[in-house]
């Protein structure tokens, strides 16, 4: 591995010189930090149509939605990738995002039967098996206990699986976009287990969702009183149908398909249950056809979502942020280097502070750009000191057989002119 410099290089000329030496270009001098044109622009001197009319009123758009200029930021599906003729799969589009929240709107959503519709005075939450107490309970029920506000991201284990064998997709939307972050509100797991009462001899849970799927998860008891959320908000709304309104599970940190939304049924057992969605899926594939299971948690990732395949560079030479996002599913990001040449040099980045446990972490690399062909690529280490592998590392332990869990390093290729493509380096 490359030695990191110990500080960070300047590449090219300073951002104010190069906005004093953009007048030779066209346009714009900088004085004092400020950009001042040398001729006239309309749009600042003349009076424009948006400013001699009313806009609209408050009760133009009862629920807000994104401004017309913003309607590609949009959850995205690959058709392919899935046999349903109704596709279960769909992507964020954290290339168009900054910060750390995903919008409801747009954050992604998996399904194994279509997103259900069940009202909040239908829903029911039974929990039953080696307790003292079998319980039901109504949704009114649920709201009585006391409640949590966490900020957490979901990743599906399939997340940058189709890139195991080689760059497939062209978009970070499309190689990471299986993940979102909110702020979930809930009731600890805990209480509601509390209140049945586990028998000594409970070592597992069982969970279930009212759609036709199911969705069975087995969740060590370890986990279940840890950490675990029974939610019925996100970003301070109520679910969206698509999330599991009205109640989902919250597993922090583990993989997505374990979040299991509409939850129905919670069982106590003394050993995992062995469903279908634990053996012939979401299991880890090896190099010699052998398959690893209880691959729960989301190892430290990251990716670069700008400059991007959907992002290209389209101002020309000069400044360019480069950003993107890192998250670990065993605590907290603390740092996160970008490479430009490939994984050759390292630079550390600027983390955006105030990051949450097994959240998203925004970062930041302020790089003045010359012109010339970048091999971009992010490394995320995480609070155990987990330092994220290359594609290669994890080739050589997994094969190229697998479809979960793959949190390589990801590469790339920004052209002399902006253009970016998914590639792979050796």
């Amino acid at each position: 591995m490359s030695e990191r410099p110990t500080e960070k290089p300047e590449f090219g000329p300073t951002r104010r010189g190069f906005l004093r030496a953009s007048v030779a270009g066209g346009a714009l001098v900088a004085t004092g930090g400020a950009a001042f044109a040398q001729t006239p622009d309309p749009l600042i001197t003349e009076v424009q149509p948006w400013a001699r009319v009313f806009g609209d009123g408050i009760d133009a758009t009862p629920y807000g939605m994104p401004i017309r200029f913003e309607t590609d930021v949009i959850r995205r599906n690959v058709p392919w990738l899935t046999a349903d003729v109704t596709s279960s799969i769909n992507f964020t589009p954290i290339h168009a995002l900054d910060g750390t929240i995903t919008p409801a709107g747009c954050g992604f959503e998996r399904h194994h039967s279509g997103a259900i519709e069940l009202a909040k005075e239908d829903y029911r939450l039974m929990i039953n098996g080696l307790v003292e107490t079998p319980l039901v309970f109504t949704y009114a029920d649920l709201e009585r206990f006391p409640r949590e506000s966490r900020v957490h991201f979901l990743e599906c284990a399939a997340n940058s699986g189709m890139e195991w064998a080689g760059a497939q997709l062209n978009g970070s939307q499309f190689t990471h976009g299986m993940v979102h972050n909110m702020e979930y509100t809930g009731i600890p797991l805990r209480l509601l287990l509390e209140e049945a009462g586990v028998k000594p001899e409970g070592k597992w849970i069982l969970v279930e969702g009212a759609d036709a799927s199911s969705n069975g998860r087995s969740i060590p008891m370890e986990k279940a009183l840890d950490d675990c959320l029974v939610a019925f908000k996100a970003n301070g709304e109520a679910l969206r149908k698509e999330h599991g309104y009205p109640v989902r599970l919250v597993v922090p940190g583990w993989e997505g398909n374990m979040w299991v939304k509409w939850l129905r049924r919670i069982e106590v057992g003394d050993m995992p249950w062995e469903t279908r969605e634990e053996t012939s899926k979401y299991t880890d594939t090896m190099a010699d056809g052998s398959a690893r299971k209880w691959t729960w948690i989301m190892d430290a990732k990251s990716v670069v979502t700008s400059p991007s395949p959907q992002m290209p560079i389209k101002s020309g030479p000069g400044p360019v942020v480069i950003t993107g996002l890192a998250w670990s599913g065993r605590g907290t990001i603390t740092r996160v280097d970008v490479s430009m040449d490939g994984g050759k040099t390292w630079h550390e980045a600027r983390l955006q502070p105030h990051s949450h446990d097994k959240a998203l972490h925004r970062f930041y690399f302020d790089h003045v750009w010359d012109g010339s062909e970048m091999l971009l690529q992010s490394r995320a280490t995480d609070s155990t000191g987990y330092v994220q592998p290359t594609k290669n590392a994890l080739r050589a332990i997994r094969g190229l057989n697998s479809v979960y869990h793959n949190n390589g390093i990801q590469t790339w290729w920004v052209k002399s002119d902006g253009e970016a493509e998914n590639v792979e380096v050796s």
